[in-house]
């Protein structure tokens, strides 16, 4: 037998076919995953496979072999899949590996105890805010946001304090060209009015929600900044009008400006000057 040959006996066929197989479903199940992550209702095997733009079958050999492993679960009653405990234990990992969050939640639990409503963390993708973390107020009556939940920049609280907190030429350049959805009736959905508003959240050190991203709800967010005071994350205190009026709106704004700026002490960052 040649070297050549003693080198080929008893190599699997085609392998680099074989390889780029295994990492195309490999690619595929993830895109299953996030599908399904940003559908915490669940979704039919059809919804999940035209979305992927993927056969049904190979839609469905997919989501077995995640759920084989526990990614994600079948409903039995109407058949539709979810996320399951192992994609929630990765995706909480990820959290608390991130400093800010690490360092944030007891200043969220504090902000809780001292006001009695729900606190919150969340940081900038793109043009909106993502909620990475929460302390639940005890009312029966409160604000509660899903992990991983996204709002608008321009129509939250914590999305204001982002945007105000960011170099002008960099906002601008966020939100030129772009259309400013009008969430409720409060919502600011013209660049003026917006960047007026900017201004007064730098100035006072924190942004209002007046029942611009909810009707009913009030919230008041600043920001946490990084070693160069640029936005890392921010935090917000948020619950019903009924509770937190107008007047409480500014006091409770002071509160979380100043729980903020121990935050970005304790994490090294930097006040903006």
């Amino acid at each position: 037998m040649s070297e050549a040959k003693r080198r080929t006996v008893g190599r699997p066929a085609n392998t680099a076919k074989a390889s780029g197989g295994h990492s195309q479903s490999l690619v595929r199940g993830l895109t299953l995953l996030e599908y399904l992550a940003a559908s915490p209702l669940g979704l039919a095997l059809s919804e999940v496979a035209e979305m992927a733009d993927l056969a049904p079958s190979t839609t469905h050999r997919l989501l077995q072999a995640l759920q084989s492993q526990g990614f994600v679960s079948q409903e039995n009653e109407q058949g539709l899949w979810r996320i399951d405990v192992k994609t929630f234990r990765i995706g909480n990992s990820f959290l608390e590996a991130r400093d800010v969050v690490a360092t944030s939640r007891p200043f969220l639990r504090r902000l809780t105890a001292e006001t009695g409503e729900t606190a919150n963390l969340g940081i900038r993708d793109g043009a909106t805010a993502v909620f990475l973390a929460q302390h639940e107020s005890p009312q029966m009556m409160r604000m509660i946001t899903r992990l991983g939940s996204r709002a608008p920049l321009h129509a939250s609280g914590v999305g204001k304090a982002l945007l105000a907190g960011m170099p002008d030429d960099e906002r601008m350049q966020l939100l030129e060209g772009r259309e400013l959805v009008r969430v409720t009736a409060n919502t600011l959905d013209q660049p003026a009015p917006l960047q007026a508003e900017m201004q007064q959240i730098r100035t006072q050190g924190f942004a209002c929600d007046r029942e611009e991203h909810a009707i009913g709800l009030h919230c008041v967010a600043a920001c946490i900044f990084d070693e160069h005071g640029t936005p890392l994350a921010a935090i917000s205190v948020s619950g019903p009008v009924a509770r937190i009026p107008e007047a409480r709106l500014l006091t409770l704004g002071a509160l979380v400006r100043q729980t903020a700026d121990e935050i970005t002490q304790q994490l090294g960052g930097q006040l903006p000057r």
